[in-house]
């Protein structure tokens, strides 16, 4: 069995120490309360238990709880008084060095907290590690000096999540609908570079991934382009190649008749069209921000963006190109095609392309096989969207999220025309509504007391990331606030009028709704007699919402919690509290916003039906899944699932496996086991367990990750269950 240091480093566990530990406090004591040995003995084996009961790796702080319990249960107060005062003396010691320990423990690769905090970032690089090393900072200021200390004692003890305190102390916001359209028609600067509108569409392409880049590098969360705003430069592109195929035949005297002529300007188009797509592709995957990950962006594709006939015909090129290289994917080190976790795709379902014999069905089903090899596109129903995205016009609109399942709140400017691009989030609390459920001890009117008092933590929370945004000056991300990304603001001039009337949003995120709803019900959100407490629950979250906007002019808005390393969190800080509750805590995770949980047996449509009524309370954003085996030999499957969504769904996903194993060759499912107490990942057919010599793609929440996840995300994985 493992456990975790303070610094995040792993250790074996060692019985003796805990013996050691009692046995001090024991001699310090007056020896007529003293314990036998046989006592400590006892003591350092029960705990000893509880922690291989808890199925993950306890923490130092967890084993000292348990310790401490052990002893008051033996009856020998006065022993257990002297622990105590030794475990606070130690205490007042380390908060001196405690970052400094994280810091140099993660510059040796030896912290597993940080090792499996992000699974798109890897450790043992400079550049992560640069940009760990300034979160630990960050994170130090932000609990000690910058925050409120009761939102930061919620915080660390999983009553809340304050989100991305690493990037806190910096004015730095979430994530952004960025305005490519805006930058490449007018012109932008890059590093203090005039960058004017491109002549081609390579070109613009090209342009495109700089402008990702600095974005990225500017801002925290994930972003989002769309590909209608390349669409423009195909005419552009083509234009110019009939003037060259003109040339090159008045050259040679040549006069071949008009089809012939577009035959090979067409030709030679969808040349340049494959290398700009390629261009995004590989610069996305291989270029790296200043936080130490490629970038964390979404490519959008919705052929009714498109504003001419002419336009969505290129789109629809640009598209199929885009589908047709994922579905390829990406060389690993071995020359291996391989999935990869950027860009991710998404792909409109709309009333063009839905079904056979429309125009562009032929779209949506490369889309499905690319699904089934690929994981992505994730689908977005038109159908569904325009109902649900209403403006204070009455007018319904489909637009992308901003990275992985953030949405924007509809919103009309000042000339009544609806604005998505170059806008943006200003960040995320979330809170716990297991914790509410199991602090309320069942008691009904206790549960609504004690919701209101957490929310209205959040609330405040909410408010200081507001505020650390407020004055602002437009000279921090020039890239985003003064050349187009989200605005064009003068230089020194405050971003303040950005953040309110709705122009930006700010999410109250959630997670754990099922094992809320299932601790007061003792049901499933699924069972018929739970589901309106469910419903209650989200409107309750919504209504909160509804009042903070009203008070500060701001779209608060409520959010899916993707959860990615925060469930593993969750789930510990739950035991701390409350001990293993069956089917409540006893697991090293959380449920994912109002997901149905990952071992509960219902089929893809139930699932997706019963989900869309809590994602339409989910307005900030969210996503639902489907689990599928391998469905390459099935598409017309994959595509009945897809029409299901754009019935059904405004966004859901389908997830599947894409690993490889680099030892053997070996191309199917990666297998997760158990092994001493740990989740470990490990190929069926060799045996290897080395994660640098495999490639293992999974859905975290929302997103693929591709550098493995910590161990409460691992058992979320290893416990899913196929919906088809």
């Amino acid at each position: 069995m493992k456990i975790i240091k303070r610094n995040g480093a792993e250790a074996t566990f060692d019985i003796e120490k805990i013996v050691l530990a009692i046995t001090k406090a024991n001699l310090a004591c007056e020896e007529k309360v003293r314990m036998t040995p046989l006592q400590i003995q006892r003591i350092a084996q029960s705990v000893s238990i509880s922690c291989e009961e808890m199925g993950r790796s306890p923490s130092v702080e967890e084993i000292q709880d348990l310790v401490e319990k052990a002893i008051m249960a033996h009856g020998a107060f006065e022993v257990a008084k002297q622990y105590i005062t030794y475990r606070y003396t130690r205490s007042l010691l380390r908060q001196s060095n405690t970052t400094d320990g994280r810091i140099l423990s993660l510059i040796e690769c030896n912290n597993e907290e940080v090792k499996q905090e992000n699974a798109n970032k890897n450790p043992t690089v400079n550049a992560v590690q640069r940009d760990y090393m300034a979160g630990e900072v960050s994170k130090d200021i932000t609990a000690r000096i910058l925050l409120p200390q009761e939102i930061v004692a919620a915080h660390e003890a999983g009553i809340i999540h304050f989100h991305d305190s690493d990037y806190y102390a910096q004015h730095m916001h979430n994530c952004d609908l960025v305005n490519l359209e805006d930058m490449l028609q007018n012109g932008t600067v890059i590093s203090g570079t005039l960058i004017e509108k491109p002549h081609s569409f390579s070109t613009a392409c090209n342009i495109a991934t700089q402008i990702i880049a600095q974005v990225a590098s500017n801002q925290y969360g994930g972003q989002s382009i769309s590909l209608t705003h390349l669409a423009p430069f195909v005419q552009i592109s083509r234009e110019r190649i009939r003037k060259t195929v003109e040339k090159e035949l008045a050259i040679y005297g040549v006069a071949p008749d008009e089809q012939s002529i577009t035959k090979v300007v067409e030709q030679r188009l969808r040349d340049e069209v494959a290398r700009g797509v390629q261009t995004i592709q590989y610069q996305v995957v291989t270029l790296m921000t200043t936080n130490g990950q490629a970038p964390f962006i979404t490519v959008f594709m919705y052929l009714n963006e498109a504003r001419n006939e002419q336009e969505k015909k290129d789109l629809a090129m640009i598209i199929e190109e885009t589908l047709r290289q994922r579905y390829e994917g990406v060389k690993n080190e071995k020359g291996v095609w391989i999935t990869p976790a950027f860009p991710k795709l998404i792909y409109v379902l709309e009333e063009d392309n839905i079904r056979e014999g429309t125009p562009y069905w032929y779209l949506t089903r490369l889309a499905a096989q690319v699904t089934a090899k690929r994981m992505v596109p994730d689908y977005i129903s038109e159908k569904k969207m325009l109902e649900l995205k209403v403006d204070r016009n009455g007018q319904g609109h489909c637009y992308t999220c901003m990275g992985c399942r953030s949405f924007l709140t509809p919103y009309v400017d000042e000339n009544g025309k609806p604005k998505y691009y170059g806008r943006f989030n200003q960040g995320v609390v979330t809170i716990n509504l297991v914790d509410v459920a199991l602090s309320s001890g069942r008691d009904a009117v206790k549960f609504w007391e004690i919701f209101d008092q957490r929310l209205e933590l959040c609330h405040q929370a909410l408010m200081c990331r507001h505020n650390r945004l407020k004055g602002t000056l437009s000279d921090a991300a020039p890239i985003l606030w003064q050349y187009g990304a989200l605005a064009r603001l003068k230089k020194g001039e405050p971003i303040d009028k950005l953040l309110y009337g709705g122009y930006s949003t700010i999410s109250l995120g959630y997670a754990g709704l099922y094992e809320c709803v299932k601790y007061m019900t003792g049901h499933s959100h699924t069972d018929p007699d739970a589901k309106p407490f469910a419903l209650q629950v989200m409107q309750h979250m919504n209504d909160a919402c509804k009042s903070w906007k009203a008070q500060h002019n701001i779209d608060f808005s409520l959010y899916g919690t993707p959860l990615e390393s925060t469930t593993y969190k969750f789930a510990k800080c739950l035991q701390n509290r409350f001990g293993m509750v069956p089917g409540i805590t006893d697991k090293s995770y959380i449920t994912n916003s109002y997901h149905v949980h990952v071992s509960e047996q219902i089929d893809a449509f139930t699932k997706l039906a019963f989900e869309s009524e809590f994602q339409q309370l989910s307005p900030g954003g969210a996503i639902s899944y489907v689990e599928v085996p391998n469905m390459q030999q099935n598409i017309d499957a994959v595509l009945e699932v897809m029409q299901f969504i754009y019935d059904n769904i405004m966004y859901a996903e389908l997830n599947t496996k894409s690993d490889y194993c680099q030892e053997c060759g070996f191309d199917g499912e990666i297998e997760i086991r158990e092994d001493d107490g740990k989740l470990i990942w490990v190929c069926p057919q060799c045996g290897n367990t080395d994660q640098s010599k495999m490639n293992v793609a999974r859905r975290t929440c929302g997103y693929i990750g591709t550098q493995y996840w910590n161990q409460g995300r691992t058992q979320e994985i290893k416990d899913r269950v196929l919906h088809l």
